[in-house]
């Protein structure tokens, strides 16, 4: 029986996927899990030392101290400007204090650091969302649906988010 090339690819795909789910050797960088779910961050893990700044900021944004979190993510954003994940943080606290239209630029910065950070995605939706921009927030969906190779986590989150949004904007 003869496979036709979509099918191939697919079924190649599939098995690269299953195997490297179920841990098979000698597959590396194929596909990565994410990371818990807790971080708002989907890049890989830093190849350099972690600023204890940054460390500080994370856990303060785990126990939900946002104020505490933006100063320690401003000082480290501001001696490594090219911290997608710091960006991100940053944006992520900024937005939970309350204030999303702050968090917009933030996000961005991450974004054009690293176009392709599942989480900056993810929150930049949510917080067009929250400055009732529907039509941005898809936009960030729709690129999520492209980076996601299978629906990941942050676009299942942003999709049930704006469905959310137009469920109360319906009723």
């Amino acid at each position: 029986m003869m496979m036709t090339w979509d099918r191939g690819v697919r079924v190649v795909a599939v098995t690269v996927a299953v195997w490297t789910m179920a841990g098979a050797p000698g597959i590396v960088g194929v596909a990565q899990a994410d990371p818990p779910r807790s971080s708002p961050t989907t890049s890989a893990p830093p190849s350099k030392p972690v600023d204890p700044d940054y460390n500080a900021a994370v856990q303060a944004i785990k126990a939900s101290q946002y104020q505490t979190a933006i100063p320690l993510l401003e000082k480290v954003v501001q001696r490594d400007s090219s911290n997608a994940d710091a960006y991100n943080w940053l944006g992520y606290a900024i937005r939970k204090n309350g204030d999303p239209a702050a968090s917009l630029p933030i996000y961005q910065k991450a974004l054009a650091i690293d176009p392709k950070h599942r989480g900056a995605h993810e929150y930049i939706g949510e917080a067009y969302l929250m400055l009732g921009d529907l039509a941005k927030a898809k936009e960030h969906l729709a690129r999520l649906d492209k980076l996601c190779f299978f629906p990941c986590e942050e676009y299942r989150d942003l999709k049930k988010a704006v469905q959310e949004y137009e469920k109360k904007a319906g009723g």
